[in-house]
């Protein structure tokens, strides 16, 4: 048994050090804005209806970008789509029974710091897609529409990137050991 935890203690001590070295390389905050695209809608107000409006509307647009897979696709989607994103968006709302319209918008936008799963993204001013629902008093809601940190189920629902679970084989073998 002995043995057994002491060849484990080895393997993760190798396995680790590669792991350790490439983890969380510092980027240059210049650099780390080019190449994202950021989402970001405001809803009309904080009422309650408004507030379920704008996760509605948020849950629509999201699966129209499923398909990108870079920022310029992404960016190209958005500026020759921009008429069928904002449809969409009054789609939602005229089913909710709301009478106030969508402002879409395509430009740069200051965010704070925020981190999905183990990326963090700093705070400043990143491209972003911003969907002004109404008079856009209430509170918004944001995520990296590209790359694509949005994340969105089979259903179409979104998930926060920090409810994701990841799972390792090598843990799950090596946990099975003991």
């Amino acid at each position: 048994m002995m043995k057994k935890r002491f060849l484990c203690g080895m393997i993760l001590l190798l396995l680790g050090v590669p792991c350790i070295l490439k983890a969380a390389p510092a980027v240059e905050t210049s650099s780390v804005h080019e190449g994202i695209l950021r989402l970001h809608v405001i809803a009309n107000s904080d009422s309650d209806a408004d507030q379920s409006a704008k996760l509605a509307v948020r849950d629509a647009i999201l699966p129209l970008f499923a398909e990108e897979t870079s920022y310029d696709d992404a960016r190209t989607y958005l500026l020759t789509h921009g008429r069928e994103i904002q449809e969409t968006a009054e789609r939602v709302l005229n089913a909710r029974g709301m009478d106030y319209g969508v402002c879409l918008s395509l430009g740069t936008e200051t965010f704070p710091d925020r981190t999905y799963g183990g990326l963090t993204f700093p705070a400043g001013d990143y491209d972003a897609l911003c969907v002004r629902l109404g008079a856009a008093e209430g509170h918004n809601w944001w995520c990296v529409l590209f790359p694509p940190l949005c994340i969105v189920s089979e259903t179409g629902e979104p998930v926060d990137p920090e409810d994701i679970e990841p799972e390792s084989w090598l843990w799950n073998w090596l946990s099975s050991l003991f």
